[in-house]
């Protein structure tokens, strides 16, 4: 096949076809001269591409899909991290709404500027879903909190330092947290001598069983802190009637 019946056969464009070569998931084509010639290994290698996005992969997941680099037991893994991502943002109340970036802008009302220079920065992180990027209530939620501090009186650059000191400060943990399921259940699950079913079975339960507990425990810590860091100024500069509201608050106390 030439390169546009290809692209018409797997129901892709040209330029995705490029795309997918640039990146290296699709091996090059054949030469005759000058002609470049594809096949239906390159036709099915494609369709998997797409079934995998539409799984909400990564290209580099993907890539390593492809290459064979990731086993059976990592692509049951790694499909159970995007089905908690999914999960997550439906909290339970079945399929949740998602919108691209115009639709987040106009929900919170904040130019679709400013929100891509927070994914930019990593401060706005999307779902894939499908291969494009997606956002949904927790974003909006998110993005209305931020804007009541704004509404408080903090200036936006305050903010935005805030705000990448603790995505920094949460990537750190969040690595730590992955090395340690790394070491001490995938890769031993791996050893063992189980088949790919087994393995993918236990490594999913196990990750299903500590991504919410290691969610909830930094969470949880990190309000305690807040309020305990927050009383303590109040004690350092508040004036006594300051002291007493806020200590009777049960916010503070919680």
């Amino acid at each position: 096949m030439r390169v546009e019946e290809l692209a018409l056969q797997a129901d892709v464009s040209v330029d995705t076809i490029r795309f997918y070569q640039k990146q290296h998931l699709l091996p090059p084509p054949g030469r005759d001269g000058r002609l470049a010639w594809y096949s239906e290994d390159h036709l099915e290698r494609i369709a998997r591409i797409k079934e995998l996005q539409r799984r909400g992969f990564t290209l580099a997941v993907i890539r390593r899909f492809l290459s064979g680099e990731l086993d059976p037991a990592d692509e049951r893994l790694a499909a159970a991290v995007v089905e908690a991502g999914d999960e997550d943002a439906s909290a339970g109340d079945g399929e949740a709404e998602t919108f691209d970036l115009d639709g987040l802008a106009t929900r919170v009302g904040v130019p679709g500027a400013v929100l891509e220079s927070l994914v930019r920065e990593g401060l706005l992180v999307p779902r894939l879903h499908e291969g494009e990027a997606r956002f949904g209530p927790d974003d909006v939620t998110v993005l209305t909190a931020g804007l009541r501090l704004l509404e408080a009186g903090l200036p936006l650059p305050e903010v935005f330092d805030l705000a990448r000191r603790f995505h920094t400060l949460s990537r750190e943990v969040a690595t730590q947290a992955v090395e340690l399921f790394d070491v001490y259940v995938r890769k031993p699950l791996r050893a063992q001598d189980l088949d790919e079913g087994a393995k993918a079975e236990r490594m999913v339960a196990t990750f299903r069983t500590l991504m919410p507990a290691v969610g909830d425990l930094v969470s949880f810590h990190f309000r305690r802190i807040l309020l305990q860091v927050a009383q303590e100024h109040l004690e350092a500069v508040g004036d006594p009637a300051e002291i007493a509201a806020a200590s009777a608050d049960d916010g503070w106390s919680s």
